[in-house]
């Protein structure tokens, strides 16, 4: 217990091989919990003191972490459009900002160059995932109204 009185309590997580290994090289790493670690301490700012990794005596990989439950999320539902916009700005910054730390900035900003032909084909990329979701959501209501599948329909809380 802390001085405070908060119980440290640790997480212990299998970890499997990345999904990505289909597609590519296996890790180079010996441990896929420390594949797991050390991706985690690339994109944190703060790591956690915690956060190891060791293999088990079956052979399975693990990694540990401390169990902090501080997630905080921003109530959508009946938010403005310009809110929203400024909500999502904000989980982008985030999330660029821990992908940043794990390439070498002047490499990356080398290999992008200084124009905006990088920024437009990711743009483009994203307006046509974004289109193809949609007709993704439209074949699934679609199968669901003609009775091939069966869905779940989460009530409104």
């Amino acid at each position: 217990m802390s001085d405070d009185g908060y119980p440290l309590i640790l997480q212990i997580k299998q970890a499997c091989p990345s999904v990505l290994e289909a597609y590519t090289q296996p890790s180079a790493l010996p441990n896929h919990g420390q594949r797991v670690v050390m991706g985690q301490r690339l994109m944190q700012s703060g790591s956690d003191l915690f956060l190891g990794w060791f293999r088990s005596r079956m052979g399975d990989d693990y990694f540990v972490r401390q169990l902090r439950d501080m997630k905080m999320s921003y109530p959508i539902e009946d938010i403005s459009p310009l809110r929203l916009q400024h909500y999502a700005d904000y989980c982008g910054w985030s999330l660029a900002r821990a992908h940043a730390r794990g390439g070498d900035a002047a490499t990356i900003s080398g290999y992008l160059g200084r124009g905006d032909e990088a920024d437009r084909a990711i743009e483009a990329f994203a307006m046509a995932y974004a289109d193809q979701m949609e007709r993704d959501h439209a074949s699934l209501k679609a199968a669901v109204a003609a009775g091939r599948i069966e869905a779940l329909i989460e009530e409104d809380r």
